[in-house]
C-alpha cells in the first residue's frame, strides 16, 4: 500500500513538472512572437512614416504635395495632387497604424494598396532596387499585408482595445476594397499613358519614378 501511494505522488509530480515545462516553454515562445512582432511593425511603420511625410510635408528632403503631384503627373498618375495626398497618406497613416499596432487590417491594406502602386511604376526596370526595381515597395508591401494577416501582437493598441478594431471580417473586407481601388488607378495610370504619351516617354520616366515608392 505504502509503494502504491508513493508511486502515485512521484507520477502526480512528474505530470505537473511535465505541464509546467510545457506551460512555460508556449508563455516564451508566445513573448518572442510579441516582441518580433513589435519589432517588425515598428521598423516597416517607421519607414513608411517617413516617405509619406516626405510627400504630405517636405519632411526628410521630400517635395511636399505640390512637387510630389507634379512628379506623379508626370507619371501618369492624374490628377497629381490628389494622388499625391492619397499615396501620402497611405504610407504615413497606414504605417503610423502598423506602428501603433491600431485597426491592423485596414493598416495593412491603406499600405498594401499603396505599395502597390509604387510597385507599378517600378516594375518595368526589374525586380533590384539598384536598378530602380520593384523590390523596395514590393517587400513593404508584403510585409504590411503580412502584419494584417498575423495581428499585431500583444505589444498593440489592437490588443489593448480588445481587438474591436481587428476582426477577421475586416481582413477581407478592407483587402478586397483597397485590391479594387489599386486596381483602378493602376489600370487607370496605364491607359493614360498609352494614350499620351509616345514610345519614348512611356518608357522614360526614370528622373521621377522615386515619387511613386
Amino acid at each position: 500500500m505504502g509503494r502504491t501511494t508513493c508511486r502515485t505522488k512521484r507520477h502526480r509530480h512528474s505530470h505537473v513538472h511535465s505541464h509546467s515545462h510545457r506551460h512555460g516553454s508556449g508563455h516564451s515562445h508566445g513573448h518572442r512572437t510579441d516582441l518580433g512582432l513589435l519589432a517588425l511593425r515598428l521598423g516597416t511603420g517607421g519607414v513608411l512614416v517617413s516617405h509619406g511625410t516626405q510627400k504630405l510635408f517636405g519632411w526628410f528632403g521630400g517635395g511636399g504635395l505640390e512637387a510630389t503631384g507634379q512628379s506623379m503627373a508626370q507619371i501618369g498618375f492624374k490628377p497629381g495632387g490628389r494622388h499625391a495626398l492619397a499615396s501620402g497618406l497611405g504610407e504615413a497613416g497606414g504605417g503610423a497604424l502598423l506602428a501603433l499596432g491600431l485597426a491592423s487590417p485596414g493598416a495593412g491594406a491603406a499600405v498594401a494598396a499603396a505599395m502597390a502602386g509604387a510597385a507599378s511604376v517600378h516594375a518595368p526596370a526589374g525586380f533590384f532596387n539598384e536598378q530602380g526595381g520593384l523590390e523596395f515597395p514590393a517587400y513593404l508591401a508584403l510585409a504590411g499585408a503580412a502584419l494584417a494577416v498575423a495581428g499585431p501582437g500583444r505589444y498593440s493598441l489592437d490588443h489593448l482595445l480588445g481587438h474591436r478594431l481587428n476582426r477577421p471580417w475586416m481582413l477581407a473586407a478592407t483587402f478586397s476594397v483597397a485590391a479594387a481601388a489599386a486596381s483602378a488607378v493602376i489600370s487607370r495610370r496605364l491607359r493614360a499613358q498609352a494614350g499620351e504619351a509616345g514610345p519614348e516617354e512611356a518608357g522614360g520616366s526614370e528622373g521621377v519614378v522615386g515619387s511613386a515608392a
